[in-house]
């Protein structure tokens, strides 16, 4: 064939009009005549007659006659194509396509391509067997030209990878003992694992030749992950063509197919794979439907998402805040830190459940963690319970405080033990237990189980027939670690230890972050594939939307498959199982053409020793000459023009060597001038503000409750009582002031449903039965108050606390009401070697105005297990504090410094004792667990006279 073909030959025969053309082009015309307005007549002959030549300079007419042939020429498109056939003729021409995904760019071309080596063998009168890598079934055997051709025509890409391997096996069998003449590889450039198994059948064949064609490889570009962070969605893509630097679009778009966002790959040269940053608010990103590359328009440039990419919005609650100097000890610093890679976390700005938890519920989130909450406030259950019922996961980790709830609790998954449930009892062990394997069903199915994980303590599930269904991770002993339950569309999950590591080492180990992500990942899923990941069997998922080989989806099942989708796994595209979506309306699973961590590599074959000749797809090496024509017709045109200019005298000179006008004057250009308006901001006077002006209503007291410290208690509304708890803490504080450094501001009488209680390290609460019922908004800000560090000295007056046992009196009952609203830890009367015996003064009990009344406080975990004789949980400051001593009356003085009542018994030791113990517990909830140091120990066994 000839190195140079025209597109259009038949144009050509416009050059045998050259030699008419050349005999038009040497005669010029006269130029028109004009007539002088007669007075100028004299001044015309003045001026030099110009002389019309009869015939053109064969010069000019050679540049005319160049530019009449280049546009000839140019029509019939000449182009050069070195390709020539030579295919051998001793046996069939063996066509094997890549009709993958990364052929869907060029796919006409390679067509192109494959039809002239039909030609060729139909030329050459030898069968031809074609077959495609990318479909299912294969249909090898060589026949005519014309039947391949028709099969050429029928084929399409496939949103596949090729499977080179079974096209070999089936082009051997086809060919049986036949000897291929040529074989050719219309390959897309890009390696599969089944190449070198596929190369060996083929050379085993024995063609005469074999021949690679490949493409330029640039539209092999494919997306392999999308990764939804807490700030941005991260997406990793790959690509074949590495020899130069490469920047690349990805756009993120919707259901409907719209635009959200959009980030750049950055491919370095030499580099495979690259990554691109989306960053838009999660909002935005959990609305992302599929990612693409644009301009690219292939199954590979496509990224689906489902239902799993979702950044879920998770709400953590606990029972206590904790300590900020002291955040490995926080019952919510394990949790945040192994959800934020995988959900986004939001905390209330308020300790105060009642708010709080509605404030949560505006915002939907997928689920909601409450670490150790116990008792939640009445007016949220039904809220939480119908957030439930529609979809919200629940996740509670257990600790003192669910273990001291009430056993009717709605939101716990399992019944609990009630009689056990004091730490120290059959919660605890003797020898650590250590994890089981986590059943076959489940979230946690497939999970390896971690020996070194193990519990010390956790809170007992009541044995019920469907106990085992319902648990998804248990102790070596058989115990619940885990249980669960349904609640119509949704789920409550119980842990059964403590969020830290006071119960069990599980929140340190990689399994705790695991198991979180996993139950992120099944909050609100919804649709068949959730339910798979909920029961930890494969779900068989019909096709619901598939992805075709240029990138769009399609309605358009075909012979697709189901597909088992496993929990926590990845599904695989195959021959079977498309890229798609499986599932339905209400729910799908995205399946993707490419696994995460795909890198793409060149296609690198070995034939045993047989050489192959590599190729370029037809039209790859063709260079068309037209452009080339008509740029230098054009450019011949304007010499031309520029000649005949200058013949007429366009740029010659005149008197005075001005040049001549060349017709008529040139336009003048317009100046666009562009004021710069000099911004001068009005002049305005300063307003002189009075001092404090701007300062709110109340700011002088918050400030002044900053800088002293200052002794409160509750206002009940009853004249005798809050005038004794008055007088009781002004006698306190005086002898504070008198025996320690600290100096205390005036009491303050506090209005619990609505002043800021934060201000004050305790509040002293005298319970009176004959008092106003406080209503549930104020026990649940004294709720938060406690849950934000504070502390409430409850004070029955009645020497008796309504948690000894006997008898209740009628404060000891308002005191049950009031703590029935409120999330309390396990209490206990104080231990001898409790922080408080020794935080200033050495003391063994804690009288008021009455004495035998114990003063009880949050009980200590570890003390039980602890062989120290000076010890404390001491990490944090209890809560609460109650007795029955009557503190306040033992306190109280009037206005002379006289005590205003006397002790009963009468005993001025008592009062003495009694001021000692309010110092204790001052100076305990100003310096916590100070005293615990083991520096103070032989000081205290000094004293003690130990």
């Amino acid at each position: 064939m000839s190195a140079l073909i025209f597109a259009n030959p038949a144009i050509l025969f416009g050059l045998i009009a050259l030699p008419v053309i050349w005999w038009l082009l040497r005669l010029t015309p006269p130029r028109p005549k004009a007539e002088i307005f007669p007075p100028l007549r004299i001044l015309a002959t003045v001026l030099k007659r110009e002389e019309t030549p009869s015939k053109s300079p064969w010069w000019l007419t050679l540049l005319r006659m160049l530019l009449a042939a280049a546009v000839i020429l140019a029509i019939a498109d000449p182009v050069m194509n070195p390709r020539a056939n030579s295919l051998n003729a001793g046996g069939p021409l063996v066509l094997v396509v890549d009709n993958g995904w990364a052929t869907a760019a060029d796919w006409e071309r390679r067509v192109q391509t494959a039809n002239l080596l039909i030609d060729d063998a139909e030329s050459a009168d030898v069968p031809v067997s074609i077959t495609f890598t990318a479909d299912a079934s294969h249909e090898a055997v060589p026949g005519t030209a014309a039947a391949a051709r028709d099969k050429l025509t029928a084929a399409n890409p496939k949103p596949l990878v090729p499977d080179r391997a079974r096209a070999a096996q089936a082009v051997r069998e086809a060919m049986n003992t036949t000897r291929p003449g040529t074989l050719v590889i219309l390959s897309d450039g890009m390696a599969a694992a089944s190449d070198n198994e596929a190369m060996s059948t083929f050379a085993a064949l024995s063609p005469a030749e074999m021949r690679l064609i490949e493409g330029d490889g640039h539209s092999a570009v494919a997306l392999t992950d999308a990764v939804n962070n807490a700030a941005a969605m991260s997406v990793t893509a790959t690509r074949l063509s590495t020899a130069s630097a490469q920047q690349m679009n990805v756009n993120a778009l919707d259901a409907q197919g719209r635009a959200l966002a959009s980030g750049t790959l950055q491919f370095a040269a030499g580099a495979a794979t690259a990554t691109a940053e989306i960053t838009s608010p999660f909002e935005l990103r959990n609305d992302f439907a599929r990612l693409s590359i644009d301009g690219l328009a292939t199954a590979g440039a496509a990224h689906l998402l489902d239902d799993g990419f979702k950044r879920r919005r998770i709400a953590l609650l606990a029972g206590e805040s904790g300590s900020d100097f002291q955040p490995l000890l926080q019952p919510l610093y394990y949790i945040s830190r192994a959800l934020l890679p995988y959900a986004d976390v939001i905390q209330p700005n308020t300790a105060d459940l009642s708010v709080a938890i509605p404030q949560i519920l505006q915002g939907n989130p997928s689920a909601i963690i409450l670490a150790d909450v116990g008792r939640l406030p009445s007016e949220t259950y039904a809220p939480l319970q119908r957030w439930i019922a529609q979809g919200g996961t629940l996740i509670r980790f257990a600790g003192p405080r669910l273990a001291a709830a009430p056993a009717d609790d709605p939101l716990v998954p399992v019944i609990l033990r009630q009689g056990e449930r004091a730490l120290g009892g059959a919660m605890s062990w003797s020898e650590p237990q250590s994890l089981a394997d986590f059943p076959s069903f489940g979230p946690f199915a497939g999970m390896p189980r971690a020996a070194d994980i193990t519990v010390t303590r956790q809170v007992l599930a009541e044995p019920t027939p469907d106990l085992a269904e319902r648990t998804w991770a248990s102790l070596s002993d058989g115990t619940p670690l885990v249980t669960e339950k349904e609640v119509d569309a949704g789920r409550i999950v119980l842990f059964h230890t403590s969020a830290e590591a006071t119960w069990s080492n599980l929140p340190l180990s990689g399994n705790f972050v695991e198991m979180l992500r996993r139950l992120v990942q099944l909050a609100r899923a919804g649709g068949a594939a959730s339910g798979a990941a909920a029961e930890g069997a494969a779900a068989t998922l019909a096709p619901y939307r598939l992805l075709t080989a240029d990138g769009v989806l399609t309605t358009e099942t075909g012979t697709a498959r189901p597909i088992a989708i496993a929990a926590n796994q990845v599904p695989v595209a195959s021959f079977d199982h498309p890229p798609g979506l499986y599932g339905t309306e209400d729910g799908f699973t995205a399946v993707n053409l490419l696994a995460p961590k795909t890198v793409i590599a060149r296609f690198d074959p070995t034939t045993a020793g047989r050489p192959l000749v590599r190729e370029g797809l037809a039209g790859g090496e063709a260079v068309s000459l037209r452009p080339a024509l008509f740029a230098a017709a054009f450019a011949l045109l304007i010499l031309d023009s520029l000649v005949v200019l200058f013949m007429n005298g366009t740029f010659s000179r005149g008197p005075g060597g001005r040049r001549r006008p060349s017709g008529a004057a040139a336009a003048a250009i317009a100046a666009l001038a562009f004021g710069l308006f000099a911004l001068t901001p009005g002049q305005s006077k300063a307003q002189e503000m009075a001092p404090g002006a701007g300062a709110k209503p109340g700011d002088e007291q918050i400030l002044e409750r900053l800088d002293t410290t200052h002794l409160a208690y509750v206002t009940t509304g009853e004249q005798d009582v809050d005038r004794i708890s008055e007088q009781g803490l002004e006698g306190l504080s005086q002898f504070l002031t008198y025996r320690t450094t600290l100096e205390p501001g005036a009491p303050v009488g506090l209005d619990i449903t609505k002043d800021e209680l934060a201000f004050y390290p305790i509040i002293y609460w005298p319970i009176s039965a004959t008092a106003p019922m406080p209503s549930q908004a104020a026990i649940s800000r004294i709720d938060a108050y406690m849950r934000n560090g504070g502390t409430v000295l409850f004070d029955t007056r009645d020497q008796y606390s309504s948690l000894g046992g006997g008898g209740t009196t009628p404060n000891g009952e308002r005191l049950q009401a009031i703590l029935a609203n409120i999330d309390i830890p396990p209490l206990e009367p104080t231990p001898t070697d409790h922080v408080l015996t020794r935080s200033f003064y050495l003391l063994t009990n804690f009288p008021g105005r009455y004495t035998g009344s114990p003063l009880w406080v949050e009980a200590r975990q570890e003390a039980k297990n602890t062989g120290a004789q000076l010890s404390s949980s001491g990490d944090g400051v209890t809560p609460l504090l109650i007795t029955g001593n009557d503190f306040a009356g033992a306190w109280a003085v009037d206005s002379q410094g006289a005590p205003v009542l006397p002790t009963v018994p009468p005993d001025e030791m008592q009062r003495e004792y009694a001021y000692r113990s309010g110092v204790n517990i001052m100076m305990y909830m100003l310096t916590g667990n100070y005293k615990a140091d083991q520096v103070h120990v032989p000081a205290l066994l000094e004293r003690l006279g130990q």
